[in-house]
């Protein structure tokens, strides 16, 4: 009797601490497999660093990837607490396809119900994006910006052939500007939200285990 190969390990990325906390406290019951949350450090250098270095260990050569954590809405209307599920995402590089956009979707409503999802472009920044910069964000079609996303998938990428997503959620909206991280610690919405992502998190990854037809 043969034996089922081993499942991919998933890669989870974000880049802050309270992120890292938020999703381990979410905890793993429900994984398809190995599950690696990494804490890349902020801003896209630290990010393409932390990810090329992990996914250089053979252990992870075709692990799935998903960038996640918090993020600002750019498009009025949008509220913190509010998931972003990237079409794809942007930096002045290169563009990355997402993988399993609507199924993360679907997921998330079961996982999170009540929460608004948004799903469209996720774009790039090497800063913290406010006022008038929001809106020009906007102006091309993007719906959410933060600063690691892009440069996690296209690091993912790059390494090799491989499903990448990422899922953001709103702390920063253009009628709720953020003044400053340390107002997230307080256990705000989009704490509780990331706790709780997880489980679509997981059948993203397990759908991909799935034989194609």
């Amino acid at each position: 009797m043969g034996t089922r190969p081993a499942p991919h390990p998933l890669l989870i990325a974000c880049a802050l601490g309270i992120e890292q906390f938020a999703l381990r406290a979410g905890g793993r019951s429900g994984a398809g497999g190995p599950v690696t949350v990494l804490r890349t450090g902020m801003g896209p250098a630290a990010a393409e660093r932390a990810v090329t270095r992990v996914l250089a260990d053979p252990a992870l050569r075709d692990a799935p990837v998903l960038a996640t954590g918090f993020c600002a809405g750019l498009a009025p209307g949008m509220h913190p607490g509010d998931l972003v599920v990237a079409e794809e995402t942007r930096d002045p590089r290169s563009t990355t396809p997402c993988t399993g956009t609507e199924l993360l979707v679907e997921e998330l409503g079961r996982a999170v119900p009540g929460r608004t999802v948004h799903t469209g472009p996720l774009t790039g920044s090497d800063h913290v994006v406010r006022g008038h910069e929001r809106s020009a964000l906007l102006a091309t079609g993007a719906i959410a910006v933060d600063m690691e996303s892009a440069a996690t998938l296209l690091s993912a990428v790059r390494a090799g052939e491989r499903p990448v997503a990422a899922v953001r959620v709103v702390v920063d909206a253009p009628e709720h500007e953020l003044v400053r991280i340390g107002t997230v610690r307080g256990g705000i919405s989009a704490f509780r939200v990331l706790r709780s992502v997880l489980p679509a998190f997981f059948e993203w990854h397990r759908s991909l285990l799935l034989p194609r037809r």
